[in-house]
C-alpha cells in the first residue's frame, strides 16, 4: 500500500478524514471547509464544534467527508487515538483512498501527522488471531486501501522519513500486539526467542538463546528457580544492536512471564487469563530493538530478556525457599507470586556485569501496587538519576506514554531485610509495594548510576477498542524510540 504526502487540491480521495482542534482557528478553518465542498454557509460552522470524540460525515460527489472533533489544546495521544477509532470502528466501510489532514500550524506539522497516520495504520489491527472467520481484519492488506494521502499544503523535505518511520513503528506496534494478546499455549519461551531470532535474522541485529542447559552453567540461578514449576523450560534472550560502533551503549531488559498462576502463592481464578500478558515489558523491549534495527539508528543496544513461566507441580519453588542469584546473592522466596523481580534481578546482574551499559532500562508488569496507584494512566518510573528522569517524563507527556516518578528512598530498604538470606522478595506489608519491589531490583543493579525501572502493570494490558476485554498496548516502544533518537543528539 502507497503512502504519501501531496498538496490540497480539488482531487478527492474516497475517504478523507480531517482532524480539527476546537480552538481560534476553527471558525476560520471551517469556512474554508464549506468553500472547498462547496456547502452552504454556517452548515459546519452551527453543527460542528470540534468537541472531543464528536465526529460529524458528509458526502460531497460520492466522496465520504470526516471530521474529527480533538476538543482542546489535544496532544499526540488525542490525534492518535481519534484517527485509530475511527478507523477501527469503519475499517469495512474504507476502501479505495484514504486522505489524512489535520488542522496545525508549521511547528506542531511532525508529530500530529504522524500521530494521525500512527492511528489510521493501527486502526486497521485486528485482533482475530485464532478464528477461523477473519472477515474484516487486515483493511489494509489486499487491495481494499490502495493508498494513504497525507494531504497538507506545507512543504517539508522530511514527509517520507516521517512517513517511513511511522509506518515502520506500526507495523512493530502490531506485531507486538499480536504476541501480547496471543494465549500461553502459543506463547511460551521459546515463542518469545523465536520471535527475538526472526527479528534479527530480518533487521540485522544479533540475538543469542541461553537454553536451560546454559542458563545452568551460566548460574541464572532465579530464572532457574521461577522455572522449576513449567514443563516449559526458560530462556535468556540477549540481542545486540550496533548502530553506533564504538559510542556508548543503552541497555534494556524487559521482564518475559509467558503466563504466571502465581506459583504455590496461586492467584486467584477470577481474570487470570489475562496473565498471559505478563510479559509485556519482554515485548516492550523486543520491540524497541526491532525498531531501532528497522530504522538504523545510531545508537548501541543490549536487550535481555529472561523469559519463563510461573506455575505450579511438585517441583515448583515454595514460600520461605532460599535460591541464589547470577549475583551471587541469596533470596528468600516469602511469596511465588513476586516472580518477576526474581529473574530481573538475574537480568539486571547480567546486562551490568556482561555489557556494563551507560544507561539501563528495565520494564516489567510488575506490582498490582502500582496499579492501584496510578491505574492505566502512567507507569510508575523509579530511577536514581534525574536527568533521565526528566527526560523520559518529557517524552511520556508528548507522546502519550507518560511516567510517573515514585521515590527510591532508602527506608523502604528496610522491609526487604531477610533473617536467613542477603534479601527477600516481599515485604509483606500492605503498603508501598510498588516501591519495595523496585528497591529490591535496585539490589541487583550493582550500584549502577544510571538505571530506571518503569513499573507497566497498568498500561501495558489495558482496555480499549481493539476488543471486548482487554488487550495489548505495546506501551513502551514509542517511549523508548523517542529516547534513543534524543539520544542519538548528544
Amino acid at each position: 500500500m502507497n503512502i504519501l504526502q501531496k498538496q490540497i487540491d480539488n482531487e478527492l480521495s474516497n475517504f478523507s478524514i480531517i482532524a480539527l482542534e476546537s480552538n481560534h482557528d476553527l471558525e476560520n478553518y471551517l469556512k474554508t471547509l464549506e468553500s472547498r465542498y462547496q456547502l452552504s454557509s454556517g452548515i459546519l460552522l452551527n453543527n460542528f464544534k470540534a468537541e472531543a470524540k464528536e465526529v460529524f460525515h458528509f458526502l460531497y460527489q460520492d466522496k465520504h467527508i470526516v471530521l474529527l472533533g480533538l476538543g482542546k489544546k489535544p496532544g499526540f495521544a488525542e490525534y492518535l487515538k481519534a484517527f485509530r477509532l475511527y478507523v477501527h470502528q469503519n475499517k469495512n466501510r474504507l476502501s479505495g483512498d484514504i486522505a489524512i489532514e489535520t488542522m496545525v500550524s508549521p511547528e506542531n506539522l511532525e508529530w500530529t501527522y504522524k500521530a494521525a497516520l500512527n492511528g489510521v495504520l493501527l486502526g486497521g489491527y485486528c485482533i482475530k488471531l485464532f478464528k477461523a472467520d477473519k472477515n474484516g481484519c487486515a483493511p489494509f492488506q489486499g487491495d481494499k486501501i490502495t493508498r494513504i494521502v497525507l494531504q497538507c499544503d506545507n512543504k517539508n523535505d522530511h514527509w517520507n522519513q516521517w512517513i517511513e518511520e511511522t509506518r515502520q513503528i506500526s507495523e512493530t506496534q502490531m506485531s507486538i500486539f499480536d504476541l501480547v494478546n496471543s494465549p500461553s499455549n502459543k506463547k511460551y519461551p521459546q515463542i518469545l526467542a523465536n520471535w527475538a531470532k526472526n527479528s534479527g535474522i530480518k533487521n540485522g541485529y544479533s540475538v543469542d538463546i541461553l537454553d536451560k542447559a546454559q542458563c545452568e552453567n551460566k548460574g541464572l540461578e532465579a530464572l532457574l528457580a521461577v522455572s522449576k514449576g513449567s514443563e516449559n523450560p526458560p530462556v535468556f534472550i540477549i540481542a545486540q544492536y550496533l548502530g553506533n560502533p564504538g559510542g556508548p551503549t543503552i541497555g534494556l531488559v524487559g521482564k518475559g512471564v509467558t503466563f504466571d498462576t502465581g506459583g504455590i502463592s496461586l492467584k486467584p481464578s477470577a481474570n487470570m487469563h489475562m496473565m498471559k500478558s505478563d510479559m509485556g515489558g519482554a515485548a516492550a523491549v523486543l520491540g524497541t530493538i526491532d525498531i531501532a534495527a528497522k530504522m538504523n539508528l545510531k545508537v548501541n543496544l543490549v536487550a535481555i530478556v529472561p523469559s519463563t513461566e510461573n506455575t505450579v507441580d511438585g517441583l515448583a519453588i515454595k514460600p520461605g525457599d532460599v535460591i541464589g542469584s547470577y549475583s551471587g546473592k541469596t533470596i528468600e522466596v516469602i511469596d511465588t507470586d513476586a516472580e518477576g523481580r526474581l529473574i530481573l534481578a538475574d537480568g539486571l546482574s547480567y546486562i551490568v556485569k556482561n555489557f556494563n551499559p551507560q544507561i539501563i532500562i528495565d520494564l516489567a508488569t510488575l506490582t498490582g501496587n502500582c496499579i492501584m496507584a496510578l491505574g492505566s494512566a502512567a507507569a510508575g518510573m523509579f530511577s536514581n538519576d534525574n536527568e533521565i528522569s526528566a527526560s523520559l517524563e518529557n517524552l511520556g507527556q508528548t507522546f502519550g506514554e507518560k511516567v510517573w516518578r515514585l521515590p527510591l528512598w532508602d527506608i523502604y530498604k528496610e522491609d526487604m531485610q531477610s533473617d536467613i538470606a542477603d534479601i527477600k522478595n516481599l515485604s509483606g506489608k500492605p503498603v508501598a509495594g510498588a516501591i519495595t519491589a523496585a528497591k529490591f531490583l535496585e539490589y541487583f543493579t550493582e550500584e549502577h548510576p544510571k538505571w530506571v525501572h518503569l513499573d507497566i502493570a497498568g498500561v501495558a494490558y489495558t482496555d480499549n477498542e481493539f476488543s471486548m476485554n482487554r488487550s495489548g498496548t505495546s506501551w513502551g516502544i514509542r517511549l523508548l524510540f523517542e529516547f534513543l533518537k534524543s539520544q542519538t543528539k548528544k
